[in-house]
């Protein structure tokens, strides 16, 4: 309502069907990882700023306890925010959790984003535009992010992610 687009005009432009909007609004529905993705690079804003929370505008602490973990539909992957979630920002910082052997897909995010990500423990693929890279405990990647890609766990162990989620400029 905020940006004036009906839940038809959001649907249709997030490919996130009008049903499963009306009850993320209404709160009866939480989202998974994939479809506030949609719904972000429909609205033109970053991933935080469909989250909020109260912080203090000098220092903020976000304490484990409190953390806003977003999880995909099968619970193999989460995502959890490092950075507070009271304003949209240009730069979001992320800790990412994959599950042993699986993968994870994510859409094409807005024109201009970049994600530069390090590998804190385990063995994980990262595919992008078709390209795969390997990346092992201490490695790092930097990409560009406005096309399709994936992470894949090679190993048999929870790899442990951290993610810096650049956006470009935003008309």
């Amino acid at each position: 309502a905020e940006r004036g687009l009906s839940l038809e005009r959001l649907a249709k432009a997030s490919g996130v069907s009008r049903a499963m909007l009306g009850q993320i609004e209404l709160g009866q529905s939480t989202p998974t990882i994939n479809v506030l993705w949609k719904i972000a690079r429909a609205l033109g804003v970053p991933f935080s700023a469909l989250m909020s929370q109260a912080t203090s505008p000098v220092t903020t602490v976000m304490q484990a306890s409190h953390a806003r973990i977003v999880r995909s539909r099968n619970g193999d992957f989460t995502s959890r925010a490092l950075f507070p979630m009271d304003r949209p920002r240009n730069v979001e910082f992320y800790e990412l959790r994959l599950a042993p052997r699986s993968v994870e897909h994510a859409d094409a995010h807005a024109p201009g984003t970049s994600e530069n990500l390090i590998v804190t423990e385990g063995s994980v693929e990262i595919t992008v535009s078709g390209e795969r890279r390997v990346l092992e405990t201490g490695d790092a990647i930097l990409f560009e992010a406005d096309s399709p890609h994936s992470y894949r766990n090679l190993g048999g162990t929870e790899a442990v992610m951290y993610l810096v989620m650049t956006y470009g400029s935003r008309g």
